[in-house]
């Protein structure tokens, strides 16, 4: 069973988004997906409820207080998306981070983003150092017209670690979450620029 993480400690640096994608691409290629929100927002969860019964299926893997898993997965399940909350550090962070196999880690344009995101691989690169866990950055809702977007660039490839894929902003993340659908439930012409960013990330995702 291969488990994904998607953390950063700043909230709205876009994990439910990540996370929710993330599901949808392992589900459309016919994986048994299981998608866990341990964020209080419980976003990942609202769309998860949104998600209709015509498309592959995902299920959900409810969270006690503290971040324990209320059962094991089903029997049959291949891959885990986890969602974290905003803030997470310490055993908690650890303990997550430990059921990992890889760690995505988005971040934003902004200088708040990319200071706490610079402190957060610090501990991430302290938890995994004698683990085989894979981290990588994705840069998200990038304006590649703008100065941040080029001070993101600076910033994301100046660290130690893998560099996966900048996600342009579009209004087309709205409109999936409302309804439960991911990147890889629409008509791919309609979002073939936006899949074409994904393609690095979802080539990552796939390798052991």
């Amino acid at each position: 069973m291969k488990v994904i993480v998607v953390a950063n400690p700043k909230g709205g640096a876009g994990k439910s988004t990540m996370s929710t994608n993330i599901a949808g691409y392992f589900a459309s290629q016919g994986h048994q997906v299981m998608l866990g929100d341990a964020d209080t927002q419980q976003s990942s969860k609202f769309w998860l409820s949104q998600r209709p019964e015509t498309l592959p299926h995902i299920a959900t893997w409810d969270y006690l207080p503290d971040l324990v898993l209320t059962a094991k997965p089903p029997r049959g399940t291949t891959h885990v998306v986890i969602d974290t909350p905003g803030g997470i550090n310490g055993w908690r962070l650890q303990e997550v981070i430990e059921r990992a196999d890889k760690v995505i880690v988005p971040v934003m344009p902004s200088v708040f983003d990319m200071q706490a995101t610079n402190e957060f691989l610090l501990q991430l690169v302290n938890i995994t150092a004698n683990r085989p866990t894979q981290v990588a950055v994705v840069g998200n809702r990038i304006d590649a017209r703008t100065i941040s977007a080029a001070n993101l660039r600076k910033f994301i490839e100046s660290l130690d670690v893998q560099v996966l894929s900048y996600l342009r902003d579009t209004q087309y993340y709205l409109h999936m979450a409302a309804h439960g659908l991911s990147m890889f439930d629409i008509t791919p012409s309609k979002v073939q620029k936006d899949l074409d960013q994904w393609a690095p990330i979802c080539h990552w995702l796939d390798q052991d």
